[in-house]
């Protein structure tokens, strides 16, 4: 049996993308950003179509990511953050809250959210993954928006199938 099979696409030509960036950790959000505007650009996004904000910290990117998806503007979205280990429990409330909020808006948008918002143990960890997520996150959000585009056009087509046979 033969199967239809969607092919990854990594080309940014035309994607809008929106970027929130937590400035709190300041030299790790940076580099985080350095490296993802970087990809992007590598990927064929063009600096027109690339809106950065900023937010205070982790718990308030999921705030302005909701604003951003929804403009209805962006066939992407990338979140850029660290919280590092401190000694309390404040580590483990604003990781799981800032995640939650991230993927809660993603999926009541229906807009594709590349979460790099690193979590580690200590600043020179956090250092050393800081270019490679950001790189990671411009190319998951570049995937995920040609996925998307072609997944809403696969749905269009059903829709004028449905409308012709009516």
């Amino acid at each position: 049996m033969e199967i239809g099979e969607y092919h990854l696409k990594l080309d940014g030509n035309g994607l809008r993308i929106g970027i929130v960036q937590s400035r709190f950790n300041e030299d790790v959000c940076t580099q985080l950003r350095s490296a993802c505007v970087a990809e992007l650009e590598r990927l064929g996004v063009t600096g027109s179509d690339v809106l950065l904000v900023t937010v205070p910290g982790a718990l308030e990117i999921p705030v302005a990511l909701a604003k951003l998806a929804q403009s209805g503007q962006f066939d992407a979205l990338i979140a850029l953050g660290a919280v590092i280990r401190g000694e309390t429990y404040h580590f483990e409330l604003v990781s799981n809250e800032s995640g939650a909020g991230i993927s809660r808006v993603a999926l009541d948008f229906g807009v594709p959210i590349a979460n790099a918002v690193l979590t580690t143990e200590d600043d020179p960890q956090a250092l050393a993954r800081a270019s490679e997520k950001g790189r990671e996150a411009a190319s998951a959000a570049v995937e995920m928006a040609n996925l998307c585009g072609a997944l809403d056009e696969l749905a269009d087509y059903g829709d004028e199938e449905d409308e012709g046979a009516a």
